[in-house]
């Protein structure tokens, strides 16, 4: 249901600039409802049409305002202080068949952010204070056979939720779900199994509801199917539903010698349950799921099929350059990709559910994910989200472990902080028995509280309080649930405290953090130490740090919003990777610096780096483990050669003082659209100068267009202090190079024809085409 949606923006303070919500009285009377535009004859014509995903929010200029919750979610007129910005409202219209008219409807939402209220043809379905996990409405009483039905959702983003950059609308999709009266609940689907001596027992609990007038009996049937469809095994069972009831049937299945999902091998089987009745399926759905054991121990860490691994994670919230927090299912892979060849394994969620494509994401391409609640509070709202959260994402393979909250600093060390916590605790082992649960601790060697029962002690930092914690605890697994935490600008090798830029370089962090090398070292030759996930894979609009305006984003993440990657970045694929590794650190364009010293560092995992400036060589150096190597060089421009030999074969990395930009190379983060009018393509675009030279100082403007059955969506830079418009209009925009490098976002059409974006650069036009199929 995400196409042909209209957007208005509505007012916080001023009812009759608010379609008159809170001045009709829309809660009266069911259905009754005129003067607003909740009435489903209401006029929307003049309304913006809109696909969703949908983030309102990261199409607003950034304005500047000293407001501590307004600069940390990135300088954007939202929230209270900004009424005119803070209020939308979405209609859509939509047909259902007339013979469907005795089935069963719902609409799901997976996400709006947030304090949501919905209607159905002028009747108040419920609303949603939280925007990361949605809500389930049933419809089917107030539907029309015989003319279209309204959906309208009133979205209030005046209030934020989190400390970060989080948008504001419908920003991830909407079903409408239609069954039989006789349905499984998919809500409450749970698969777990177990692997001893070859032998894998798939279990099955399987909620069935019935909303007929009489008793319903059948059979659920079960089947294993590997994962190019062949049945492996299955089961059935007889069951006996009373009237408006429910059942809960439990299966079990087993198969010798499963491919076990792994993060190097991430074979998803398919699990097909539907229901049988008098010789005709009622309802069905498929499940993939994936076949392993999970343990996390004092000793060893994380166990994954009994084999010891090493968390190599990152926090990440969810956004991207050019869409907001409203990302297309293909960026989720698209990041998560990025994240893998970088050689993280593992991702946590910080600090709110994520949309469950990214989970799907992790899944199928080998990410473990630790799958974090919103807050650490056992009331009632709150509980309901975790039990939502859990049961939401249980049968993912990718989450290894949860996270009943993060960082609550007024109570995680009291008697009110650990009651909580051990509600929440029993609660999780009530919905999910499988697994444990971990909490983020801002907290050095700090026992009382939280710590006190948490089954897992996660650590924010302080990272030189875990090996005495250790020694103290030795008996309580242990999880960087937060580490590192430098800040890097791509690309700057000088502080810019104009533009607010920091050094490329692993050596500026906050007061509570480390550098990476620093954590890195402390942990990695500790079996017993879980390992950890860094703060952060990708930068993240808000929370700049160090400096403030004009900086508009943090600059945390080893990758910046875009998904470029810093240098910091080939420090952890040098440390977490297999594969060969040399990166030079730096640029070499420094006109009118000649014979002054410029610091190159120099990351690898070889053994042994030799240096070389316009071929003469400047010294072999020993790589330190988990470290880098450093020259100070006299610059001269010409070519900066790095050379080393990893497994016996020669490798090499050089940058070379270049010329003005006069050309641009394209990487397409896939090969093909689908046309479908959902997915999504990354265009990277690299400064050459004429000798086919990167410009690594490139700033230069570029324009875009599109042509064909497509929309350019957004677009970006990595530029942390810059304010331009994201967002296409009218499949046109403009963006600058930053330090060599601009993003473009576009999206499919429904039309089988190739797309052509043109970018133009100093008057010269570069035509990219995509393949749209």
């Amino acid at each position: 249901m995400d196409t042909d949606w209209k957007f208005h923006l509505g007012s916080a303070n001023d009812p009759t600039k608010d379609f008159n919500y809170g001045i009709a009285n829309l809660f009266a009377k069911t259905g009754k409802i005129t003067k607003s535009a909740v009435d489903e004859n209401f006029n929307d014509s003049d309304w913006t049409k809109i696909q969703l995903p949908h983030d309102w929010a990261v199409s607003l200029p950034i304005t500047f305002n000293n407001n501590e919750d307004i600069l940390a979610h990135g300088y954007r007129p939202v929230g209270g202080l900004y009424p005119e910005n803070s209020i939308g409202w979405y209609r859509k219209s939509f047909d259902v068949n007339t013979a469907d008219s005795g089935k069963q409807f719902s609409l799901q939402f997976d996400g709006i952010f947030r304090d949501s209220k919905v209607w159905v043809n002028g009747i108040y379905l419920g609303g949603d204070f939280s925007g990361y996990l949605g809500q389930n409405y049933r419809i089917a009483d107030f539907l029309h056979f015989n003319k279209p039905n309204e959906i309208v959702v009133r979205v209030d983003a005046t209030q934020f939720e989190g400390w970060f950059y989080e948008g504001a609308g419908i920003n991830r999709h909407v079903w409408l779900e239609e069954t039989n009266n006789l349905a499984i609940n998919l809500d409450k689907y749970f698969t777990y199994n177990k692997t001893e001596n070859n032998l894998s027992k798939i279990n099955v609990e399987i909620s069935i509801k019935n909303l007929n007038t009489t008793a319903q009996t059948g059979q659920i049937i079960t089947e294993l199917k590997s994962r190019d469809g062949k049945i492996l095994t299955s089961t059935s069972n007889d069951f006996k539903v009373e009237d408006n009831n429910g059942t809960i049937v439990k299966q079990e299945l087993s198969i010798q010698d499963a491919h076990l999902w792994d993060i190097d091998n991430p074979y998803l089987y398919r699990l097909h349950s539907y229901i049988f009745v008098n010789g005709t399926t009622i309802d069905e759905t498929t499940t993939k799921i994936g076949i392993r054991n999970i343990e996390i121990t004092p000793d060893k860490g994380l166990l994954l099929n009994g084999k010891s691994v090493k968390v190599k994670g990152t926090n990440d919230h969810q956004e991207h350059a050019g869409v907001g927090s409203a990302l297309p299912d293909a960026l989720q892979y698209y990041r998560v990709t990025l994240l893998k060849q970088m050689g993280s394994n593992a991702l946590r969620t910080s600090h709110a559910a994520v949309a469950p494509e990214l989970l799907e994401a992790c899944d199928s391409l080998g990410m473990l994910v630790l799958d974090e609640q919103r807050l650490l509070n056992s009331g009632l709202e709150y509980n309901q989200q975790f039990k939502r959260l859990i049961e939401r994402d249980r049968n993912h393979p990718s989450v290894f472990l949860w996270s009943i909250g993060n960082e609550e600093n007024a109570i995680q060390t009291n008697s009110t902080g650990k009651r909580i916590a051990q509600t929440l605790i029993a609660d999780q082992k009530k919905w999910d028995p499988t697994r444990t649960s971990t909490y983020a601790a801002d907290l050095a060697n700090v026992f009382d509280g939280v710590n006190q029962i948490i089954p897992v002690r996660g650590f924010n930092y302080r990272v030189d309080a875990v090996i005495p914690y250790h020694n103290d605890h030795p008996s309580q697994p242990t999880i960087g649930t937060e580490m590192g935490s430098t800040v890097m600008t791509r690309g700057e090798y000088k502080m810019d405290t104009a533009h607010a830029y920091v050094l490329d370089q692993d050596s500026i962090h906050p007061w509570w953090a480390s550098t990476a090398e620093h954590w890195w070292k402390t942990v990695a030759d500790k079996q017993w130490m879980t390992g950890g996930f860094i703060w952060t894979g990708f930068d993240y609009r808000g929370e700049p740090t160090p400096f403030e305006w004009p900086n508009v984003n943090s600059h945390f993440g080893v990758m910046d919003l875009c998904g470029f990657p810093k240098n910091i970045y080939y420090y952890y694929k040098s440390w977490w990777s297999d594969e060969p590794v040399l990166h030079i650190g730096q640029k070499w364009n420094y006109t009118g610096q000649e014979g002054k010293p410029v610091n190159v560092w120099v990351y690898s995992n070889a053994s042994v780096v030799e240096l070389y400036l316009n071929n003469k060589s400047l010294g072999k150096k020993s790589m330190p483990k988990n470290g880098h190597l450093e020259w100070n060089v006299p610059y001269k421009p010409g070519t900066l050669k790095a050379v080393a030999t990893i497994n016996g074969k020669k490798i090499e990395d050089k940058i070379v003082t270049s010329g003005p930009t006069e050309d641009l190379s394209f990487t397409l983060s896939k090969k093909i659209l689908n046309a479908d009018g959902q997915d999504v393509i990354a265009i990277n675009i690299e400064a050459k100068d004429k000798n086919g030279n990167v410009v690594l100082d490139a700033k230069d403007p570029l324009k875009f267009a599109l042509e064909g059955d497509g929309t350019l969506v957004g677009f970006g830079n990595g530029n942390p202090s810059d304010h331009a418009p994201e967002v296409g209009i009218n499949n046109q925009g403009s963006r600058n190079l930053f330090n060599g490098y601009a993003q473009v976002i576009i999206k499919s059409g429904k039309t089988k024809e190739n797309l052509k974006l043109k970018i133009t650069l100093n008057n010269k036009t570069f035509v990219q085409e995509i393949e749209q199929k």
